[in-house]
């Protein structure tokens, strides 16, 4: 395989792997909710991403200037331990596979914001793939909910805040972070959560005298551990990368393979996956493909030319 070709597939084989690692962190977090609460599962994921960026961190901060704390600052809090504990918070209302699914909307919030601030072009196709895709993700979460709508609706939205927090990060490393590379990046977004993070963890939670007690926890410890380790630490590295060697929507269409794993692993934990979910996520998953469109064709005998971008 030429330079030109490895350069053409590597980006879809990032997706791929990251696709994977990241379909399996909602089984994770789940499992690591049946022995600590929500808000250690979130702590001890950032926690843990922190420890294992402390070698790099003496090496990278040299690169890091004035103008790149605040949006490193943005990308540790907003894009790497918000969604921690939302994820955490919402999985202990819903299924790991629908906020597997839910976690598809990403791309969404990523053209809404790009659109909105960073001068993103957008077509009326994009605007119409927006509109179903939040109508697939309505209609998840409402036939999901089993007659207890409010309820479903609730722990759904913790995912969905996620899903902006995500957005809001892709934007910033894309247009103000591109200056530093990935490892610089997460590395430091690590830092700058992680400390905070850590006091939170040691003094108001009892995650330490529960670990000192042994038992069970440790098994928790090890599938979250597992989960800050590989599905935040290294795969945030390669998903930084990602970004800066292609563009947003591309990198966040991720969410694309994303579900599918979430409900694989769902299923095979024993989570009820009805068909009729089937044609929700078909929207929600059309609907990301209109919105990551940039030409839309046509069929010539039916409409005459094809639409420009």
């Amino acid at each position: 395989m030429s330079g030109q070709e490895q350069k053409r597939w590597l980006p879809a084989l990032i997706l791929f792997g990251l696709a994977v690692t990241w379909g399996s962190s909602f089984i994770l977090i789940k499992k690591g909710l049946n022995y600590y609460s929500d808000m250690e599962v979130g702590a001890l994921r950032i926690v843990i991403a922190f420890l294992f960026f402390i070698p790099f961190a003496f090496r990278h901060i040299r690169k890091v200037k004035k103008k790149h704390i605040l949006h490193l600052a943005v990308v540790g809090i907003v894009g790497s331990t918000a969604p921690a504990f939302l994820f955490a918070k919402a999985e202990t209302g819903i299924d790991s596979a629908l906020a597997g699914i839910l976690n598809s909307l990403t791309p969404l919030f990523t053209f809404i914001i790009s659109f909105s601030f960073f001068k993103y072009q957008a077509r009326w196709f994009n605007v119409a793939g927006l509109a179903l895709a939040l109508a697939g993700a309505l209609g998840l979460i409402i036939v999901s909910g089993e007659g207890n709508i409010s309820f479903n609706f609730y722990y759904a939205m913790f995912v969905v805040i996620a899903t902006i927090c995500y957005a809001i990060n892709v934007n910033i490393i894309k247009y103000k972070l591109s200056d530093l590379n990935n490892i610089t990046i997460v590395t430091m977004g690590f830092v700058m959560a992680g400390i905070p993070t850590l006091i939170y963890l040691t003094f108001f939670t009892p995650f330490f005298p529960t670990i000192v007690a042994g038992g069970e926890a440790w098994k928790g410890l090890g599938y979250i551990a597992l989960l800050g380790v590989v599905g935040t630490s290294l795969a945030l590295m390669i998903f930084y990368y990602l970004i800066q060697v292609s563009n947003t929507v591309f990198a966040s269409s991720v969410t694309y393979l994303i579900p599918v794993v979430a409900v694989i692993w769902g299923v095979v934990d024993g989570e009820v996956f009805k068909i009729s979910y089937l044609l929700w996520i078909s929207l929600i998953l059309y609907g990301i493909y209109l919105v990551n469109t940039k030409r839309l064709y046509m069929l010539k005998k039916r409409i005459p030319g094809n639409i420009k971008s």
